[in-house]
């Protein structure tokens, strides 16, 4: 007589062993990315940074014990010595050359670094896309008379190009962002090509166009969503340099401006005679700038990974 053994506990269904992954199958690339960075160190440094960064930008009005161009501090101020951290009652990092807070100095910095960065980063990608549809959405000869004008832009180096912009239109935040936001204009427009013209042959754009879908209904409908994801991960890399090359282009004067406003530029600027005396002045803006470069590019290169399959970390 045979013997019938009772069922495993659990089934015999094999799946019911392996863990529990997320269902990526019926997920969007997006939640798949936003999943991956939640996981991510990285990216959650990254993101902490930048959420700080934009938080003391945006309250900037709260936070500051004083206004932008405020000096309350000058009379503590002398050719030879300018208070330190502690050194004044009611101010907690001292004073700049000119007697300002420099505490609010760099908490209102930070709102002047984001305005510069935001605009002239969204400049710098309308442009580019622009250009990038055009050349990878038509071709022929609309492709080449596109790519012939970004390879001479891309000939000068960026920082250069930033400069002869900004002396051109002359001293000033609006000259900075739009100098700034010129010179990433290539960048935007050749990523935006390629990406393009790698999905051309995909299945879902030879569908389309056996369906008889206009060119530019294809493009704008179909190519283009599939296409924008390494734009919008080099914007987010691109908020970096725009936070660095507008500290550059402050600090070689071209940013407009009284002497005493607050932007971190300008403080490293009008820093330069104080470094023996008062090295915090340059000390602590050049900080500033780099922790919110930091941040930006931690993040942005967390998203790459995230979006790129090639370079996922299992």
């Amino acid at each position: 007589m045979s013997t019938t053994l009772p069922p495993a506990p659990g089934g015999n269904d094999s799946a019911s062993k392996d863990p529990v992954l997320p269902d990526s199958g019926g997920t969007s690339l997006w939640k798949d990315a936003f999943y991956r960075l939640r996981r991510n160190p990285q990216a959650i440094a990254g993101a902490i940074i930048v959420v700080a960064f934009l938080l003391v930008a945006a309250l900037a009005p709260v936070l500051a014990p004083y206004g932008g161009e405020d000096l309350p501090g000058r009379t503590h101020i002398t050719p030879t010595h300018i208070p330190g951290p502690g050194e004044v009652p009611g101010f907690v990092l001292g004073l700049d050359r000119f007697g300002g807070d420099l505490l609010s100095k760099l908490i209102w910095g930070a709102q002047s670094s984001l305005l510069i960065g935001v605009v002239s980063t969204a400049l710098g990608l309308a442009g580019g896309m622009l250009l990038g549809v055009l050349a990878g959405g038509f071709g022929g000869w609309v492709d080449n008379v596109i790519m012939r004008l970004v390879d001479i832009l891309l000939s000068v180096p960026n920082l250069l190009l930033a400069v002869s912009i900004a002396a051109a239109l002359g001293q000033g935040a609006y000259a900075i962002m739009i100098a700034i936001g010129v010179s990433q204009v290539p960048i935007f427009a050749r990523l935006l090509r390629s990406s393009m013209i790698s999905q051309r042959g995909a299945d879902y754009i030879l569908a389309a166009q056996t369906l008889g879908l206009s060119r530019g209904t294809i493009t704008m409908s179909h190519l283009l969503p599939n296409s924008v994801g390494p734009v919008i991960v080099q914007a987010t890399l691109t908020l970096a340099t725009a936070v660095i090359d507008a500290a550059a282009l402050s600090f070689l004067g071209l940013g407009g401006g009284r002497p005493q406003t607050a932007e971190w530029g300008r403080m490293l600027t009008y820093a330069q005679d104080e470094l023996g005396i008062a090295p915090q002045l340059a000390f602590l803006p050049g900080l500033c700038i780099a922790i919110t470069a930091l941040g930006f590019t931690l993040l942005g290169e967390s998203l790459r990974e995230a979006l790129d399959p090639k370079s996922r970390q299992k």
